[in-house]
């Protein structure tokens, strides 16, 4: 597959995919073609070597697994950890605000997003919805809105005339709701956001009883540039690591020709810390490595498993921004286009220490592709990932690694064309790797 092809092959992932509800749903739909069975957590798992099975939690986490033909006392787990969320503004339980003759949306903050980069965007929803359905039980169902729903309009600069100065700042409570629709001459029914979620669902509105929606930008994912050397899209942090440890897995050469037991991992609410019964800081994982270790070794044997695995955890790193140099510790510029980039913070902010790097830098090595090093400036507060919590959740040898992006938690995003294939590269490499 060429590179620009891969990256369109992304943003139609990333487009399909509004919500963390919405990835789980894409991403079995991507799984169908390559004969993988769904199970089910509350029943007995019958596995069997060379078999390709997924599991969901919640709707929002999904784990995918080829259980190897060597014995896991030998190979252990080959792991790829990503996350399914992203940064952004959620719907509250009393949705409508009808002051001052408009209509508009009570919204709440969900992680870390760039409040103004939500301004004058052509916003909707998507997200789940819980009904009681026709025979008396709780249902969930999908929903997205296509067309633009929302808009949080800028104030004028004749009314903010230090903005330029100052950057924009929005206060949390006062400043966010977006605006739906007018008022009509007559009250509208307060039950009238229902009535929307009726007309899109098909659902009963007397039959709604919760929903869990996020705001997302209607705009498509694009590739731009002169030489087309960039791609933009929301989500990328961190849907474009979900996708290249997709495309690493649903490799036909990674999937037939393995002895090796294959994770792909990838969790909701990263973005407010993992600690969920679907985040990496819950059971999930754990638990279906457990499973599948009891199908064919003895319970003790698991912390053996887990002496022998290996996870990477996959989550965007950030590019150097020319115009903002003094942002970056300018030993460890990291570049669009150059190669994975391999995190490293000595507090263990980041999983990766120096056997894990080799390991990873050896992959890379194999697979003839360049990378990165990324430390943060020491006068800055530094993220996180996954990586710890699952490496000291599991006693597991981790790395963490990502393409490098700009403009993080942004809702539109930037990155280079070549670093997503790198990365799909190193990661079969590692898939593949017999040690």
């Amino acid at each position: 597959m060429s590179t620009h092809h891969q990256i369109q092959n992304l943003l139609s992932f990333i487009d399909s995919s509004p919500s963390p509800w919405h990835v789980v749903s894409t991403i079995e739909s991507l799984l169908k073609p390559f004969q993988f069975t769904k199970l089910d957590e509350t029943t007995r798992w019958q596995l069997q070597p060379g078999g390709r099975y997924y599991v969901v939690r919640d709707d929002s986490s999904i784990i995918l697994f080829v259980l190897g033909t060597k014995p896991l006392l030998d190979s252990g787990f080959k792991i790829v950890g990503a996350h399914t969320d992203s940064p952004g503004l959620r719907v509250k339980p009393n949705a409508i605000n009808g002051k001052d003759s408009l209509l508009r949306l009570n919204v709440e903050i969900y992680g870390s997003p760039i409040l103004a980069t939500f301004t004058d965007r052509d916003l909707s929803l998507a997200g789940r919805i819980c009904y009681r359905n026709d025979q008396g039980e709780i249902a969930s169902q999908l929903i997205k809105f296509d067309k633009p729903l929302l808009r949080l309009p800028n104030l004028a600069i004749h009314m903010n005339r230090t903005v330029n100065e100052d950057g924009l700042k929005l206060h949390k409570q006062n400043e966010l709701p977006l605006i739906l629709s007018t008022l009509s001459e007559q009250q509208l029914p307060p039950d009238y956001f229902l009535s929307l979620l009726e007309k899109q669902s098909g659902i009963n509105s007397a039959q709604l009883l919760s929903w869990d929606l996020a705001v997302y930008d209607t705009q498509k994912g694009v590739i731009w540039g002169a030489q087309e050397d960039f791609y933009s899209d929301s989500q990328l942090d961190n849907l474009a690591s979900c996708h290249t440890a997709l495309q690493a897995l649903l490799n036909e050469a990674v999937l037939s020709e393995n002895g090796n037991t294959l994770v792909c991992a990838f969790f909701d609410h990263e973005e407010i810390g993992s600690e969920s019964k679907q985040g990496a800081d819950g059971s999930f994982l754990p638990d279906v490595l457990q499973r599948i270790t009891l199908a064919s070794c003895e319970h003790q044997d698991f912390p053996r498993i887990m002496a022998k695995s290996f996870l990477i955890s996959a989550d965007m790193a950030h590019a150097y921004h020319p115009n903002f140099p003094s942002a970056y510790d300018l030993e460890h510029k990291v570049m669009v286009n150059k190669g994975p980039v391999i995190k490293i913070n000595a507090n263990h902010r980041y999983s990766s220490e120096s056997i894990s790097q080799a390991m990873f830098i050896d992959w890379c090595n194999q697979a003839d592709i360049p990378y990165q090093y990324y430390s943060h400036r020491c006068d800055l507060p530094c993220g996180s990932t996954i990586g710890p919590i699952t490496s000291a959740k599991l006693g597991i040898r981790s790395v963490d690694v990502g393409s490098p992006m700009w403009a993080m938690h942004s809702i539109r995003e930037s990155a280079g064309v070549l670093d997503h294939d790198y990365l799909i590269k190193v990661l079969q490499r590692f898939f593949l790797d017999t040690r």
